[in-house]
């Protein structure tokens, strides 16, 4: 109550800066909302999407992806030049680039920013072995080193993760994070951070054109209704739809139609999933994990939950990114999933008890654990008995690899538009004891499940390239599906929505929006 009052107070006194007696021609800030806090601005820290989505505002990468997903040069000045090995990566820089402090932008300043997040950046893993090392043997000239060839490294070029950063601001910051501020190179300079509040203002020493606004308000709502209303109410220029409740997304599209707001899609890249804890009773049996996989109906849940606006989903990958859009993953059928459970003793009598934790402050976690409990109920009540735990997802974050959540309802975005970026977090192991992970990706994900082969099959992938290396990565899937320790959902699209005084939202390839292309217009 307290979050949405000050969010409020605030926005009065941003709408009387809007106004003047004084004629001004000039773009006007825009104001931009979503439900939630933004803990860190740290690129060795930062996860969420709404921190992303700042980031991405406030520094630059190497290579950026087009809405196409094609390569393009920002920080790079030229494509990636590889080595007949493939073992070195040539990137020439961009010359006469100022971070928001003065400090230049060069091959040492990359260097730090590499180096520093392969230290302590908590998704510091999407490296991985990779790279060996950074030379920096001109001014703007880097060289990766790459412990073996790796197809995927382009797509890494483009993670705002490794945005680079002011050595000279954050000397004293190399081995830990600094959550509250920001420098970087990008096209907007941070004013104010806060948890609830983010002011950016246009950086007038970019390198490259200018932003069509005069700055951005970033307003985080503590919930869905309050949101829904500030658009509706005109109180904010544009809503940003993560946890958006989905009946509210559907007036949202809906409003959209009528051409009485203007909605932006992103590519469909953000997965959801059900992590099965696969290391104890009582999904230690396959069968048992198998039977719980055909018990859930991905059409009923789509068209209660999400008006059919998600669509379902059996894979772990986005099907933009398979060539052949398969899907592996077991199909609903309630009547295999209770000859399965008989097989294994439940039933007449011995109901499978089944804790199912979702994320309370995702509304939409909430109504797929409520719809699948009823169908449970409807169809297989004799032999399985889903009890239902709500619990505020960074608590579920921090406690996943510590094996608390039998079941537990996620989703994923890759941290760049590949396969791997999906398969390797929810899949790799470093650490096995059979088929259960002791440490690892797998770990942090709550499945506590692998397979020696999908790690033989990923070293094996990042020898390949084209179809053969999708061809491999696909391989990866149809194992870990025959296992089943996720059970996939569906995958969605991120969504934004203006008012029609504001330009329409557009994402590029990786899922972000353009916020320096966002304007007013028709004043």
């Amino acid at each position: 109550m307290q979050n949405n009052f000050l969010v409020t107070t605030f926005l009065f006194f941003i709408s009387l800066s809007q106004f003047s007696c004084v004629p001004d021609s000039r773009p006007k800030r825009i104001t931009i909302a979503s439900s939630g806090k933004i803990e860190s601005l740290d690129p060795a820290r930062a996860s969420t999407l709404k921190s992303i989505q700042l980031l991405s505002s406030l520094g630059d990468t190497l290579y950026e992806l087009n809405s196409k997903g094609e390569l393009i040069p920002e920080l790079a000045s030229g494509m990636p030049i590889f080595s007949k090995d493939k073992l070195k990566i040539t990137i020439n820089l961009r010359r006469n680039v100022l971070f928001h402090d003065g400090t230049l932008f060069n091959s040492n300043a990359l260097k730090f920013s590499f180096d520093r997040f392969k230290r302590i950046g908590t998704m510091n893993y999407i490296l991985g072995n990779k790279i060996q090392s950074i030379e920096t043997p001109s001014e703007y000239k880097v060289v990766i080193n790459l412990t073996k060839p790796s197809s995927s490294i382009n797509g890494l070029l483009t993670a705002v993760y490794l945005t680079p950063i002011s050595p000279t601001f954050y000397k004293d910051y190399s081995d830990k994070f600094l959550n509250d501020q920001f420098v970087g190179t990008g096209k907007y300079i941070l004013k104010r951070f806060s948890n609830e509040v983010q002011i950016i203002d246009p950086n007038l020493n970019h390198w490259g054109n200018k932003p069509n606004n005069e700055g951005v308000n970033f307003i985080g709502y503590s919930n869905s209704s309050s949101l829904f209303g500030a658009l509706k109410s005109k109180q904010i220029d544009v809503l940003l739809s993560n946890s958006i409740d989905d009946s509210q997304r559907n007036n949202l599209n809906s409003l959209s139609k009528k051409n009485e707001i203007k909605e932006g899609n992103s590519p469909a890249t953000e997965i959801s999933f059900i992590s099965l804890r696969t290391n104890s009773y009582p999904l230690n049996n396959l069968n048992v994990r198998l039977a719980i996989a055909k018990s859930l109906n991905r059409k009923l849940i789509s068209d209660k939950v999400s008006y059919g606006l998600r669509e379902p989903l059996r894979s772990i990958v986005p099907p933009i990114l398979k060539k052949n859009k398969q899907e592996l993953w077991p199909e609903y059928n309630p009547v295999e999933a209770k000859n399965l459970l008989q097989k294994e003793g439940f039933c007449n009598g011995n109901i499978l008890e089944l804790p199912l934790t979702f994320r309370s402050n995702v509304p939409a976690d909430r109504l797929i654990a409520l719809s699948w409990q009823e169908e449970i109920k409807n169809i297989l009540n004799e032999c399985i008995s889903i009890q239902l735990n709500g619990v505020e997802s960074t608590t579920i974050y921090k406690n996943l690899n510590l094996g608390l959540y039998t079941a537990v309802i996620l989703d994923w975005t890759g941290a760049y538009s590949d396969p791997e970026a999906y398969l390797t977090p929810l899949l790799s192991c470093s650490e096995l004891d059979g088929e259960k992970c002791k440490k690892g990706e797998s770990v942090y994900s709550g499945s506590f499940w692998g397979s020696r082969i999908v790690d033989d099959l990923f070293l094996e992938s990042e020898k390949l390239n084209g179809d053969e290396r999708l061809a491999k990565l696909i391989e990866i899937e149809k194992i870990a599906s025959e296992s089943i320790p996720y059970i996939p959902i569906w995958i969605s699209s991120q969504k934004a929505w203006s008012q029609n005084k504001v330009s329409k939202p557009i994402f590029n390839g990786a899922g972000i929006i353009s916020i320096s292309d966002l304007k007013f217009i028709n004043e």
